[in-house]
Formats: structure tokens, C-alpha cells, sequence
């Protein structure tokens, strides 16, 4: 099956798959070849895709997934795999984002403390992903 995940800046990924599993708000979902169709929301958090012997992961904050016949789009307000995670930016996106909320509490708009919060949340995610999938180096 085709698997295609585009946000608002790129086409993030479009190639050939043999098995999603995403993060919904009703719970966690596996598509599989021949799956009936299917519209859901996802939510924050992590897709695993596998092709053969491989899988990838994605750190993808929301959107929706539909799957039709042999085909499933997932329209994604952000996605990264999780090998193109730089941790040291994401450590200090994490950093700038707790100062900006701190500082927004005291006097800023709520639409800023918003914006803050959405930066901190995708910060966090994306350090979590990474973590768990880069390789494990040993001393």
C-alpha cells in the first residue's frame, strides 16, 4: 500500500509500505494491505512504519489519516522521522519555549502563551522519539 504524509511546508513522505501504526483519539491503530476505509484523527505522538524488514519512525503532532483502498494519506501539522531529530535544537526549542511560557504567564497575550505551549509540547515529543530510536551507544 501507498503511504503519503504531507504537512502544510512539504511532502514528508510518499512511498510504498507494508504497515502503519498511529496514534488516534480513540487509541492506537495498525493499518494493514486490503484495510477498510477509514477517516480518524490523529494526535500527538509516534508512527511506526514498516517496509520488509525495516521500520521508521516519525514524531508527528496531528492531523488526520484516511485510508482508501490501498492508499493512506495522513494530513499532518508536522512530522519528522526520527533520525533527522537534531536533539541538541530540539533541547534548546524545549528551553526557549518554558522561558517564552514563564515570561507570557507575567505578561504577554494569551495567544502568545498558545504559541509557547505548542513549541514546548512539539519540543518534548520530538526529544522523546529521538530518545527512544537513535542507536544506543555503550562505554
Amino acid at each position: 500500500m501507498i503511504l503519503e504524509i504531507v504537512t502544510p511546508e512539504k511532502i514528508v513522505l510518499s512511498e510504498e509500505i507494508d504497515q502503519l501504526t498511529a496514534p488516534t483519539t480513540t487509541g492506537e491503530i495498525t493499518v494493514l494491505p486490503k484495510h477498510v476505509g477509514l477517516l480518524a484523527k490523529i494526535i500527538s505522538g509516534e508512527l511506526t512504519i514498516k517496509k520488509g524488514a525495516k521500520t521508521e519512525f516519525f514524531a508527528i503532532t496531528g492531523g488526520f489519516l484516511e485510508v482508501e483502498k490501498d492508499k493512506i494519506t495522513i494530513l499532518a501539522d508536522y512530522a519528522v522521522r526520527s533520525e533527522e531529530i537534531e536533539v541538541a535544537k530540539a533541547i534548546e526549542a524545549q528551553k526557549q519555549a518554558e522561558k517564552l511560557m514563564k515570561d507570557a504567564k507575567e505578561k504577554a497575550s494569551e495567544k502568545d502563551f498558545a504559541l509557547a505551549e505548542s513549541e514546548l509540547r512539539r519540543a518534548i515529543l520530538e526529544l522523546k522519539v529521538a530518545h527512544r530510536r537513535k542507536p544506543k551507544t555503550h562505554v
